[in-house]
C-alpha cells in the first residue's frame, strides 16, 4: 500500500495565490484542500483550486512539445523533444535578429505569474528586444502607477487594504472580489460580520452589493466623473482630514477649485447617479473612519483609466485613510522580490536607440512606461509601419480571444513568420502556432507564489509531473543557454528562487519548511512613507503638469456613448459591459468538466424590461453588435442592471469545436466587438472595452 503523505503549497491558478494541503499517495496527488493556516484564504478553496487535479490530469494537457506540420490552424503535428523544440525556437528567435534586427520578435504573456513574470521581461532584455507585449494597459498598472505618482511609494508597496485593521467602512469600486478574488471576499465578509459598513459602487448589483449599506449603480465607464463629484461633496462640506492635509499633501487648493466644475446635479446627468446619491456616497466613505477602497479593474478599462486612479488615490489620502490602521496601507516587502526592478528584469540593459525602437514610443504615453500596445503590434505587422514584428513568443497568452479588436489580430497573426506558444492547453492562437510548448501547473513544480493584492510570500512545491511539460521558468532559462545568454540567467529554478529569497536570508528549502511569510503594514511613518518630490502627497502632481499631462483628473466622455456619439446611438441603443467569472481565469479553464458544468455557456445578461420590447426570452440565442461584428450568447434576464445596459461574458471559445474553425474562436468573443481604432487613454494607451454603444437581437438559428 503506497504511504500517503500531505505537502503544503499554495495554488496559482488564479492570482489569489490560496494556500493548499495537498494529499499524495505515492506518486498521485489524491486530494486538494484548502489551507486552514494560511494567511490568505485561511482554509477556504474557491472552484478553480477545487479543480486542481482536473487541470493536472486532463487528458487535454500539452504534455510534450509540439512542431506544426501541414498549414498553419490545419491540426496537424509532430511530437518532437524539448530539445529540439528549443533548438527551433532559438533558431527562429536568432534568425530573425540577424536579418531583421531583435525588435522584430515580440515577446508577450498573459495571465500574471507572480514573481517569476520578470524572467519573460529578463529575457527580453538580454536578448534585445523593446517589444514585450503585456496586459499592462488594463490590468492593474494604471492604478499602482497612478498611487506611484500621488504618493511616490516605491514599487510594490501599493496601498492595500487592511482587512484586519477593523476598518469602519469598505468601499468596493468597480470589482466583484466573489468572482474575481474569492479570499478577499471571504476576508470582506468576515470584516461585515465584525461591524463594519460597505457601499458598493457598480453597474451590476452584485452578491456584495445585497450586504451593502450603499448601492451605486453608475453608467459603465463614468467612473471618474463620481470620483470627482465626490471629492466635490467632501471639499465643499469640510469633511477631508484637515490634520492630514495641511502636513501632508500639496495641491488642495488647486484640487478644490478643479472639482467646483463636477457638482452632483452635473455629474448626475453623466452617471445616472441621483445627485443626492452622490452626495450620500461621499459622505459615508469620508465620515465612517477608517475606510479602504477595494478597487478593481473595471476602472482601468477606459480612455480615463489612470486618472480615474488617481481620483481613487486622492480620496483615500484627503479623508485620511492612508497608511493608517483599517485604511489603505502600504506592507513591507523584501527588496528582491519587488516586481519589475532593473535588478530582476535588466531593464538598464537597453540602450535608449534600442527602446525608442519600440513600437509604442510614438504612442506619447507617459515616459516611465515601455510596454508594446496590442494595437501597435497588430497594425505594424498588417501595415507593415514602421517595421513589421515577424516572430512572436507567447507564453500562456492567448492574443485570438484577448487582445482587443480580434478580426484585426486574426490577421496579424496569420501574417506573422513564426509564432511560438507555451501553454498548458491548446488554444485558439495556439492553434495557429508553429512550435508549442507545455506548461507545467502550479503542482509540477517548486516556486514562490507571490499574489499581487496580499502581502504573503509562499513556498510551491512539485508533487507531480504530467507529460513532459516545464514550468515557465525553466523554459526561459533552458532557452537562454541555448541562445548564448545564459551568463544573465541562472543554472538551474533552484538557484533562481534562491537568488529571490537572498534579501531576506532565506533560502527556498527554508520558505519551503515554513510554508509562506507575510510582511509588515507600513501606518503612519509619513516622513519616510512619500517620496515624491514634495515629499507628500501630490494632489496636484506638478511632473505630469511637466510632462504635458493633467495634473489633476479630468473626465472625458467615452467614445461610442450615447452623448459622445448621439447619431450612433440611434442605431445601437443600448451600452455593454463585461465581466469575469470565479470558474475561468481570462480564457482558461474551458476544458475543465467541473468548471464548465457550472457555466457552460457565454450569457449575456438584459434587463426583463428591455428583454420584453426586443422579444427577447430568457435562455434564447441573442446576437450582440457594434460597429465592428456581432457575436452569439445566450440571453439571461436580470433586474439587477440597467435597462439601458447590458453583460457580456468575457474571453469565450469552445475546445470541444472544430479546429477548422480555431475553436469557433469569434462566435461568442467579446474581442469581436471592441476597438482598438477608438481614441485611447493618453496616459497608459488604454483602449474602451467597456461602456460601448452596442444593440441586441434575437438570433437567426
Amino acid at each position: 500500500m503506497p504511504t500517503q503523505k500531505v505537502i503544503r503549497s499554495a495554488c496559482s491558478l488564479c492570482k489569489s495565490c490560496c494556500g493548499v494541503l495537498l494529499k499524495v499517495e505515492g506518486d498521485k496527488v489524491i486530494e486538494v484542500e484548502g489551507d486552514s493556516e494560511n494567511p490568505i484564504n485561511k482554509g477556504q478553496l474557491c472552484v478553480k483550486g477545487q479543480a486542481s487535479l482536473e487541470y493536472l490530469y486532463s487528458p487535454e494537457r500539452l504534455k510534450h512539445p509540439l512542431r506544426r506540420l501541414g498549414q498553419r490552424g490545419e491540426g496537424k503535428w509532430e511530437k518532437i523533444s524539448w530539445d529540439e523544440a528549443l533548438d527551433e525556437v532559438a533558431k527562429a528567435l536568432t534568425e530573425a535578429k540577424k536579418k531583421y534586427g531583435a525588435e522584430s520578435v515580440m515577446v508577450a504573456k498573459g495571465m500574471a505569474k507572480g514573481v517569476e513574470d520578470d524572467l519573460m521581461m529578463r529575457f527580453a532584455n538580454s536578448f534585445g528586444t523593446p517589444n514585450v507585449g503585456t496586459p499592462t494597459c488594463v490590468c492593474y498598472v494604471p492604478t499602482i502607477t497612478a498611487a506611484m505618482f500621488t504618493y511616490g511609494l516605491r514599487p510594490g508597496l501599493t496601498p492595500l487594504m487592511d482587512y484586519d485593521g477593523s476598518p469602519a467602512c469598505i468601499l468596493v469600486w468597480a470589482c466583484n472580489p466573489q468572482e474575481t478574488d474569492p479570499p478577499e471576499y471571504w476576508d470582506i465578509n468576515r470584516a461585515l460580520d465584525k461591524g463594519a459598513k460597505l457601499a458598493v459602487i457598480d453597474p451590476l448589483r452584485i452578491e456584495l452589493a445585497k450586504r451593502a449599506n450603499i448601492w451605486v449603480q453608475l453608467r459603465p465607464g463614468s467612473d471618474l466623473a463620481l470620483a470627482l463629484a465626490m471629492i466635490n461633496v467632501i471639499v465643499n462640506e469640510g469633511l477631508w482630514d484637515k490634520n492630514f492635509v495641511d502636513n501632508w499633501t500639496v495641491g488642495f487648493d488647486e484640487l478644490k477649485a478643479h472639482v467646483q466644475d463636477y457638482s452632483p446635479e452635473k455629474v448626475s446627468e453623466i452617471t445616472w447617479v441621483d445627485a443626492e446619491a452622490i452626495r450620500q456616497i461621499a459622505r459615508f466613505y469620508a465620515t465612517n473612519k477608517p475606510a479602504c477602497i477595494r478597487w478593481g479593474n473595471g476602472l482601468e478599462h477606459n480612455i480615463n483609466s489612470f486618472q480615474t486612479a488617481r481620483a481613487v488615490w486622492i480620496l483615500v489620502a484627503i479623508t485620511g485613510n492612508l497608511c493608517v490602521p483599517g485604511g489603505n496601507v502600504p506592507f513591507a516587502s523584501p527588496k528582491s522580490l519587488r516586481r519589475g526592478s532593473n535588478e530582476a528584469t535588466l531593464a538598464d540593459r537597453m540602450e535608449a536607440d534600442v527602446i525608442d525602437k519600440n513600437l509604442s514610443t510614438k504612442a506619447g504615453m507617459l515616459p516611465v512606461l515601455k510596454h508594446l500596445l496590442h494595437r501597435d503590434f497588430v497594425n505594424s505587422i498588417i501595415e507593415g509601419k514602421p517595421y513589421p514584428i515577424r516572430v512572436a513568443f507567447l507564453e500562456s497568452a492567448n492574443p485570438l480571444i484577448g487582445y482587443f479588436d480580434a478580426k484585426k489580430v486574426y490577421e496579424a497573426l496569420k501574417k506573422l513568420d513564426t509564432i511560438i506558444v507555451a501553454d498548458m492547453f491548446m488554444t485558439p492562437t495556439a492553434a495557429l502556432a508553429d512550435i508549442v510548448l507545455p506548461v507545467a501547473t502550479y503542482l509540477e513544480y517548486d516556486g514562490i507564489n507571490t499574489p499581487p493584492n496580499l502581502p504573503v510570500i509562499q513556498a510551491q512545491q512539485k508533487v507531480a509531473q504530467a507529460g513532459e511539460s516545464w514550468s515557465d521558468p525553466k523554459i526561459f532559462i533552458e532557452l537562454a543557454k541555448k541562445m548564448g545568454l545564459g551568463n544573465d540567467f541562472w543554472e538551474s529554478e533552484e538557484q533562481y528562487w534562491d537568488s529571490l529569497l537572498k534579501s531576506i536570508n532565506m533560502t527556498f528549502e527554508e520558505l519551503r519548511e515554513v510554508g509562506s511569510t507575510t510582511c509588515e503594514p507600513l501606518y503612519g511613518d509619513y516622513e519616510n512613507a512619500f517620496n515624491t518630490p514634495s515629499k507628500k502627497v501630490e494632489l496636484y502632481s506638478k511632473q505630469l503638469a511637466d510632462w504635458g499631462f493633467d495634473p489633476l483628473p479630468v473626465y472625458h466622455e467615452l467614445p461610442e456613448t450615447p452623448y459622445s456619439d448621439p447619431e450612433l446611438a440611434k442605431e445601437y441603443p443600448l451600452i455593454f459591459t463585461s465581466r469575469k467569472l470565479v470558474q475561468y481565469r481570462g480564457s482558461a479553464g474551458r476544458h475543465i468538466p467541473s468548471l464548465r458544468a457550472a457555466h457552460p455557456e457565454p450569457v449575456v445578461y438584459i434587463h426583463p424590461e428591455t428583454a420584453g420590447k426586443l422579444g427577447i426570452k430568457d435562455g434564447e440565442m441573442v446576437y450582440i453588435e457594434t460597429k465592428r461584428g456581432r457575436i452569439t450568447q445566450k440571453a439571461g434576464l436580470t433586474a439587477d442592471i440597467d435597462p439601458r445596459v447590458v453583460y457580456v461574458d468575457y474571453d469565450w471559445w469552445f475546445p470541444e469545436a472544430d479546429l477548422s474553425t480555431l475553436y469557433d474562436w469569434d462566435r461568442a468573443n467579446i474581442n469581436i466587438l471592441t476597438s482598438n481604432d477608438l481614441p485611447c487613454n493618453r496616459e497608459f494607451g488604454t483602449p474602451t472595452i467597456r461602456g460601448i454603444l452596442c444593440k441586441v437581437y434575437p438570433s437567426e438559428g
